[in-house]
């Protein structure tokens, strides 16, 4: 991906705003690597122009020639190189067709690709910002329209511009005076044209917007249609759908009325011309001033402006809709990335954590979400972060893997900067299970093998194993089976395993599990939890913990606690069994678990040493019956 964009044209918006229509020229460098089709399309496109014009020359010759001389022989000879100019010009027409298609289709195709491509790398607070419908509505259907633009509206306003050119001046050099009535007929054309094109591109931005929004509210009423169904608000939303597309009808509506008007005056304007022409031609042929040939070649070259000049309001609109959609591209390509490579680019090796007076705000915002944050978190060990609800814990977890960037501060991997790294380099090291995961529309093992494609069917099995996922093999297709859209077809534990099975298999230095267990049953947590233990021996683990049974996981805990209104920091960092005894806030958090039901001193006796040391029993016991591939030596364990 990252490879595409730096072979992509540059895009890069200038300092000051330019005028809308210069986001669509923007585009223009995307035709260099087609340069020879377009070339050559326009080379036929000129020859088949000629073509055309050359055909009432043809009658003129014909009426003024072999007709007027009554010479069969001649009118054979020149009626047959009118035949041949006619198919002549039917050949081009089908080459300059066939040419457009496959250059245009591969300039979208580009332009998808990089859009696309820019999409992934963008930050989360872009997409925290945009709808998912005004980006799909972008990456289709504004791209649709500026590939419709260069296959053929530009094409034929570059050739309706020069055949109306060259025919005018032969209308001009046959007869003068009618050249001058035709010539006189642009002017009022001109002026509609600049009448209407304002209204008109405004009208255009605003349906194309509509539409995103309508859009979107598709998508989500899809994605949600279950709440929806559970609540008995289906007539609400279709309520809500029908506002937004009356609003896109009303608008469509007005465009229409403007179009309409801008069509009426071109059509009308020509019409009148040509009954100016045929009535001033006559007299002038029976005056003797132009002959009969003349006359019909004449009125049939002026005939063929009329599409050209009709065809403007046609153009022009579609000219003024692809520079709406370029502009609503365009911005997409001049987010700011914020998050940019490092030069480092070898993943590191140790995993030694650690956040050193971490602050980080939203960007559109002035409240601070954490601030003076420090830890150190060592390879091998495990920390539990605790706080209330909104106190910011998983935004520190998307800190780790540089979802975000810290506002101030840095967090460092053996001692190295995170932003020193490549974002790459980083996220092999770091790996993150969230609370609400995101599955894909593939298969089960498409799915597991998105954080490490190279991963073997052992390691798969590992994975799944340690993840107590072992129900995908009881899908339809086992591992091959292919997972509906978010995979909604599975409960939420289901796909909370199988987001954690896919952050095992990507085998990082630091696996960060955000609040990954919280729709477990307390059975199949318990033998997660079990298989877990092993699992973090071998990593640097952070753990985004509401229960008593995730912290116990941990071999310290942080208490993430808000400290005024300066945002959350860790006031405290001890083990469970301190933390509980020490710290009334953290008894608090806790208190409702049902760990702790009875007693708080049943809670710090399961976290004392003798517990402890049965557990590490347990899990030399676990190790010598399921080696796993996570678990290293035991003095990189110590």
């Amino acid at each position: 991906m990252r490879d595409a964009l730096r072979s992509a044209p540059a895009i890069a918006r200038p300092p000051d705003r330019p005028r809308p229509s210069s986001d669509l020229w923007r585009m223009l460098p995307y035709l260099m690597p087609y340069r020879a089709r377009w070339i050559a399309m326009v080379t036929v496109a000129i020859a088949s122009l000629a073509a055309t014009v050359s055909i009432p020359l043809m009658t003129k010759a014909v009426i003024d020639g072999p007709v007027r001389q009554q010479d069969p022989r001649g009118l054979w000879l020149l009626g047959s190189a009118a035949v041949g100019i006619g198919i002549t010009e039917a050949v081009l027409w089908f080459i300059r067709r066939w040419l457009a298609a496959r250059a245009t289709m591969g300039v979208e195709a580009d332009i998808r690709k990089d859009l696309y491509a820019r999409l992934q790398i963008l930050p989360m607070s872009f997409h925290g910002r945009w709808q998912s419908g005004q980006l799909l509505s972008r990456i289709m259907n504004d791209l649709g329209t500026i590939r419709r633009f260069m296959s053929f509206g530009l094409l034929f306003l570059l050739l309706n511009g020069l055949q109306i050119t060259v025919v005018t001046a032969i209308l001009l050099f046959m007869y003068w005076p009618l050249g001058v009535v035709v010539v006189v007929s642009i002017v009022p054309i001109t002026l509609t044209v600049l009448h209407f094109q304002q209204s008109y591109t405004r009208l255009s931005r605003l349906a194309q917007d509509q539409a995103g929004h309508v859009a979107t509210h598709v998508e989500e009423s899809a994605l949600g249609l279950r709440v929806v169904k559970s609540f008995g608000r289906e007539d609400y939303v279709y309520d809500r759908f029908d506002e937004q597309l009356t609003n896109l009808y009303e608008t469509q509506l007005d465009r229409v009325s403007v179009s309409a008007k801008f069509w009426t005056l071109l059509e009308v304007i020509p019409n009148l011309t040509l009954i100016v022409v045929l009535g001033f031609g006559a007299y002038a042929a029976g005056e003797g001033h132009v002959t009969m040939g003349t006359l019909v070649a004449f009125i049939t070259m002026m005939l063929s402006l009329v599409w050209p000049i009709a065809s403007l309001g046609f153009l022009l609109s579609m000219t003024q809709e692809s520079f709406t959609a370029a502009n609503r591209i365009a911005e997409i390509f001049d987010e700011p990335r914020e998050l940019v490579d490092g030069p480092v680019t070898e993943p590191p090796r140790g995993g030694r954590l650690e956040l050193v007076d971490v602050g980080f705000r939203f960007p559109d915002s002035d409240e601070w979400v954490l601030r003076h944050v420090n830890l150190t978190v060592e390879p091998g060990e495990t920390v539990a972060l605790v706080g209330a609800t909104g106190s910011g814990k998983s935004v520190l977890a998307a800190l780790l893997s540089r979802l975000y960037d810290v506002t101030e501060g840095s967090i460092r991997i053996d001692g190295r900067d995170i932003r020193e790294l490549s974002l790459s380099a980083l996220r092999q090291t770091v790996a993150t299970a969230f609370e609400d995961p995101t599955l894909f529309s593939m298969s089960v093992a498409e799915n597991l093998r998105l954080g490490r494609p190279d991963a073997t069917d052992d390691q798969l099995a590992e994975a799944v194993d340690v993840a107590a996922a072992h129900f995908v093999y009881d899908l339809p297709f086992g591992l091959d089976t292919r997972i509906g859209e978010q995979g909604m077809s599975l409960s939420g534990g289901q796909r909370q395993r199988l987001s954690l099975a896919r952050a095992i298999l990507a085998a990082p230095r630091i696996l960060v599990l955000d609040d990954t267990l919280s729709a477990l049953d307390v059975h199949t947590e318990a033998v997660v939890e079990e298989a877990l233990r092993r699992v973090l021996h071998a990593v640097t683990g952070i753990v985004v913990a509401h229960r008593a049974s995730t912290v116990l996981l941990a071999d310290r805990v942080a208490l993430l606690a808000r400290d005024g209104a300066s945002g959350a920091t860790i006031t405290h960092v001890g083990t469970h069994s301190e933390l509980l005894a020490e710290v009334p806030q953290y008894r608090f958090l806790l208190a409702a678990d049902d760990e702790l039901d009875d007693g708080a001193e049943r809670a710090c006796d399961w976290a004392g040493d003798d517990a402890r040391n049965s557990l590490e029993h347990l899990v030399e016991e676990g190790q010598q019956q399921h080696p796993h591939p996570f678990v290293s030596s035991e003095a990189e364990r110590r």
